[in-house]
């Protein structure tokens, strides 16, 4: 398999340069004195204070910042980034932040796009690209260690090449993420019916706390040794600490594979196929439903027809068994031309429209959650409606990414193209229309791309009381509230961010 850079890919140009470039959001921003700056220097291989770099470092792929590049400013900008090489680095680097009160916010591929690197308080950017490769492979008990700062193509590359086998894992973003940002954001592959999400592969991690302590988490299979410390850190964006290491599942790689594609007359009813699917214990690797906006605009098939896309990979006897009951259970639908699959493999990993469409000036984002399959239909027209209900909104769709025997993901895409000046008002209102009409539905505000600073607003009716408790645990974790503050909803000494309030 081809293999990308191993480095961070800029989302935009910044217009007028990186180095010059100002910030949007008005928090209270933390400098880095010359005591903390030679110590850190003291501490870390590489310490920068480069215009060009602490710019590149505190940018992601969040779209609203992608418009904002347009004007030439940034969503935060470090202080200063470090680069460590070592996990005593990162230890070493954490300790002497907590000690300054300094904020230190960790990133790696920076390939998010809820602004979950974004340190919008300045103080010191975390870079971990430096901590790659695989450490170790079991392949008796199909373990893999591996460091946080690989990137997603090369670590299966390697494990494919080297060891013939696969963790299973591949988002979109595969060339442009790294495995630290799969696990700090709770991340999904495309893959993930068959082989889960991130939470369900990794068994273990290495984590630097805020006073530069070390934790080591997992370790044996189904342990029954209080809560499980491993899937605390996962999905918590460097807000409680610092993963450098993680142990992940692998399995062989698969031999066998069966491709279909099939039209539904409703989404409805393509979503209840997807249900009735996973109902009989099938896991194909891929179910993907497209509404009729999607299906026509991905594969020109009429906004009539609602595009199931399905692929299995793995054992022979495995595989065919699973088609058995995809078969069975599409048997009324239209079979379309499997030809559809293939032209969604080769695009499955495009990001490059967004950069186009957001230059041309529309506001552009994707809003994924996920929903019980009793709730989904009510989800789905309700999000939509209310997204497109938003003065300027000109396109509002979805289409089913992930599928589980309880529910499945909705991921929903908007467009709209609002005055300059109101480009992002019109943002927040899209936003809080949609999340608003999911959450009132039963669903979830996040299925995988995490919270950041977009959505952090809505975490405490989301969580329901669960918000507090989080913070308790922040509090406990990271007295000082260094890490990635302004982040998941919770309490930062510096304060809100604003614009970003619930």
């Amino acid at each position: 398999m081809e293999t990308g850079p191993g480095a961070p890919t800029p989302p935009i140009a910044v217009a007028g340069g990186l180095d010059t470039a100002t910030v949007r959001t008005d928090a209270e921003r933390v400098e880095v004195d010359d005591v903390v700056l030679d110590r850190l220097r003291g501490a870390c291989a590489s310490v920068s204070v480069d215009p060009a770099v602490t710019g590149a470092a505190s940018q992601d792929w969040w779209p609203l910042a992608m418009t904002w590049a347009l004007e030439g400013q940034l969503a935060g900008r470090a202080a200063v980034v470090a680069a460590p090489a070592t996990h005593e680095e990162v230890a070493a680097v954490a300790a002497i932040c907590h000690e300054a009160r300094v904020p230190l916010t960790v990133a790696a591929g920076r390939s998010g796009v809820c602004g979950s690197s974004v340190p919008v308080h300045g103080g010191v950017v975390l870079d971990l690209c430096g901590l790659d490769g695989i450490r170790d492979v079991d392949d008796e008990s199909l373990l893999v260690d591996v460091l946080p700062g690989t990137f997603g193509d090369r670590f299966e590359a390697e494990l494919r090449d080297r060891w013939s086998l696969t963790c299973g894992h591949w988002p979109q973003s595969m060339t442009l993420s790294t495995v630290g940002g799969w696990l700090a954001c709770r991340g999904a592959g495309q893959l993930s019916t068959r082989y889960g999400k991130i939470e369900d592969i990794v068994v273990g991690l290495d984590v630097v706390l805020a006073d530069g302590s070390t934790l080591h988490t997992g370790g044996q299979p189904r342990q029954a040794t209080g809560p499980d410390l491993t899937q605390l850190f996962v999905g918590t964006e460097g807000t409680l600490g610092i993963i450098t290491g993680a142990r992940l599942a692998a399995h062989p790689l698969p031999t066998h594979e069966r491709r279909g594609a099939w039209s539904f007359t409703s989404f409805a009813e393509g979503l209840d196929a997807c249900r009735r699917i996973l109902r009989r214990g099938a896991t194909p690797a891929v179910l993907r439903l497209y509404d009729g906006t999607e299906s026509d605009r991905n594969y020109h098939v009429g906004t009539d027809r609602n595009v199931l896309l399905v692929l299995d990979e793995g054992d022979p006897a495995v595989v065919d068994g699973m088609w058995s009951v995809v078969e069975a259970e599409c048997a009324a639908a239209e079979p379309l031309d499997v030809e559809l699959v293939e032209h969604w493999m080769h695009k499955r990993n495009d990001v490059a429209a967004l950069e186009t469409l957001i230059s041309g000036g529309l506001v552009v984002d994707t809003m994924e959650i996920s929903g019980s399959w009793s709730t989904l239909p009510g989800i789905y027209r309700a999000a939509v409606d209310a997204i497109s209900a938003v003065p300027g909104t000109l396109a509002a769709s979805a289409h089913c990414s992930h599928s589980y025997l309880d529910g499945a993901c909705l991921y929903f895409t908007f467009a709209g193209k609002p005055e300059p000046g109101a480009k992002d008002a019109f943002y927040r209102a899209v936003w809080d229309a949609g999340t608003h009409a999911v959450l009132a539905g039963g669903g979830s505000v996040s299925h995988h791309h995490g919270i950041g600073l977009n959505r952090g607003r809505f975490m405490a009716e989301a969580l329901r009381g669960g918000l507090e408790v989080m913070q308790s645990v922040k509090d406990a974790l990271d007295p000082h509230g260094i890490l990635n503050p302004g982040k998941l909803g919770l309490r930062s000494p510096w304060g809100p961010v604003p614009g970003f309030e619930a």
